[in-house]
């Protein structure tokens, strides 16, 4: 029981680091061909007037997302993947705090994740979702190599409940509901090869608190900043936030592949 307690302890950081153009124009048509010379044969008729070329059609406007349209359009674009990479750092004054990779699917939910940084004491730890079971690696905490099992339906376990849910992103954009204030779209990119449309968003902080079933720590601002980049499908693939010095930067890429993500060994898991 001593090892769930401290990895139950030391897994409070996982919560913070998981919790993701103008119109065309088309010139104006050519005029039909040149007048006929003043010349003229009998044996040879003049040639007619050429056809004018029909209009170019204008591209349509490009439509943007606002604060109706965002989240919709974001979660159902996500509904439609079945497994993610993901990748992120976390920096503070410039120093890397913590670095994390992973990888995710949805139906049935599971994730691995792993995450190296002064939060670890630059080790790394591991997390391994499977359905409503988590199993933790962290340095100092379990033996190196040996996970840590807990059941996140077990009550004293309630914070990290959401983590079964991990394996499904839309779940890390739920808590916007009814939270976001803002919307705003910023530019098009091209990053990785991916043209994005970075949109810069705001969320009600105790909004989203509440709906995590959180309290509403003393000292945080009413809003919280976010930025986030989705690619022609609306699937959210970067976002980032900075609060209080602290920024996050994570990407989220399609597997393209099937992933398999399984529960570690029985010999490796410790009591």
């Amino acid at each position: 029981m001593r090892v769930r307690t401290r990895a139950a302890a030391a897994l409070a950081v996982v919560p913070l680091v998981l919790g993701v153009a103008a119109c065309g124009g088309s010139e104006e048509p050519k005029s039909a061909g040149s007048p006929s010379s003043s010349t003229t044969t009998t044996s040879t008729p003049e040639a007619p007037a050429s056809t004018p070329a029909p209009p170019t059609a204008a591209a349509p406007a490009v439509v943007r997302l606002d604060r109706a349209t965002f989240l919709p359009a974001m979660n159902s674009a996500l509904a439609k993947q079945t497994s993610y990479r993901t990748t992120g750092k976390m920096t503070a004054n410039g120093q890397v705090l913590m670095t994390i990779t992973g990888v995710q699917q949805a139906k049935p939910p599971a994730a691995s994740i792993s995450m190296t940084g002064a939060a670890f004491k630059g080790q790394t730890a591991k997390v391994v979702v499977i359905g409503k079971t988590l199993y933790m690696s962290i340095p100092g905490v379990t033996p190196a190599g040996k996970y840590a099992k807990l059941d996140s339906t077990d009550p004293s376990m309630a914070q990290f409940s959401e983590l079964a849910g991990t394996g499904d992103p839309s779940k890390t954009f739920e808590s916007f509901k009814g939270a976001l204030r803002g919307v705003k779209f910023v530019k098009s990119e091209t990053i990785g090869g991916v043209k994005l449309d970075r949109y810069d968003i705001t969320v009600d902080t105790a909004a989203v608190l509440k709906a995590q079933g959180k309290k509403i720590p003393a000292g945080v601002p009413k809003t919280l900043p976010y930025s986030m980049w989705l690619d022609a499908g609306k699937m959210a693939r970067r976002f980032s936030f900075d609060l209080q010095g602290v920024s996050l930067l994570m990407t989220i890429d399609p597997a393209g592949a099937p992933v398999s993500i399984k529960a570690p060994a029985k010999k490796d898991i410790v009591s």
